[in-house]
């Protein structure tokens, strides 16, 4: 008898030990890191936010939930990107990123790449350029990478002209020629559309100028061509650049149902640039 017991308890115990080693190896793939499901993305007022909102649905639909952050200026959306409170932003050009990485000694980097605003010049007080008067003060872009651009600009559109050589680091400063005494005002890219009762011209990004209710094809008296290396992207903290939920996003955002929102609602003041 407890012979008998003696084996039924050893039997017992192997077979928990064997259970118990069974529920270790299928228990194994339950540690691996979860697929991460959800995104926190931001963006500019504007145009990038709709266009956002419309890959949030693509997005939604392939299993990626995406917050969408709204910012309103050109500098917080890559300090909290830095920060770890986005998983990435999409508002900024290339020369802009790169600019800001140099500043702030950052690592964020490019995803890929999404959409081109051309920036515009405008006026409430003149339909050319050509009417604009001696002495007259017109608005920039108070950030490096957009005030470049801007005097490039207005160099294209024949006001100025810049030492050779300046690229991307242009200044007030470096206008070599200015035929009509031109007074330049640097101001928030935000606040340029607002200013324009105030300017005789003002150069404005396309997604503040739609934001405050203008049509870049229709209003804008002067415009950067279509070749424009001002290409918009989705940038990431450079450990994120694989990671597969962000791999997913920018599928979302190259999705055709994106790219025939883009096409159909902004009617060419915001092109695809894939």
């Amino acid at each position: 008898m407890k012979k008998t017991g003696f084996l039924l308890s050893s039997f017992l115990l192997a077979a928990a030990l064997l259970t118990g080693c069974g529920a270790k190896e299928e228990a194994a793939p339950a540690g691996a890191a979860a697929e991460q499901t959800k995104v926190k993305v931001g963006v500019t007022a504007g145009p990038h936010e709709e266009i956002m909102n419309k890959v949030k649905e693509v997005a939604q639909a392939k299993g990626l939930e995406v917050e969408v952050v709204v910012f309103n200026d050109y500098v917080q959306p890559n300090q909290a990107l830095d920060k770890g409170n986005l998983d990435a932003n999409s508002f900024q050009t290339i020369p802009f990123l790169d600019k800001f990485n140099a500043d702030h000694k950052t690592k964020i980097v490019i995803a890929d790449k999404t959409v081109t605003f051309p920036m515009g010049l405008y006026s409430t007080k003149h339909k050319n350029v050509a009417d604009v008067p001696e002495g007259g003060v017109v608005g920039i872009q108070n950030d490096p990478s957009n005030r470049a651009r801007a005097l490039k600009l207005y160099e294209a559109a024949g006001l100025i002209k810049l030492k050779e050589g300046v690229g991307d680091n242009a200044t007030p400063q470096d206008i070599i020629e200015n035929p009509k005494n031109l007074e330049f005002k640097e101001l928030e890219a935000a606040f340029l559309a607002r200013s324009l009762g105030n300017v005789e011209l003002a150069s404005i990004n396309t997604n503040f100028a739609m934001s405050a209710g203008y049509s870049p094809k229709k209003d804008s008296i002067f415009s950067e061509t279509s070749d424009s290396p001002y290409v918009n992207v989705i940038a990431v903290n450079e450990p994120n650049k694989d990671n597969p939920a962000i791999k997913k996003l920018i599928e979302a955002y190259r999705s055709e149902e994106v790219k025939k929102f883009i096409e159909e609602h902004f009617d060419g003041a915001v092109l695809p640039s894939w």
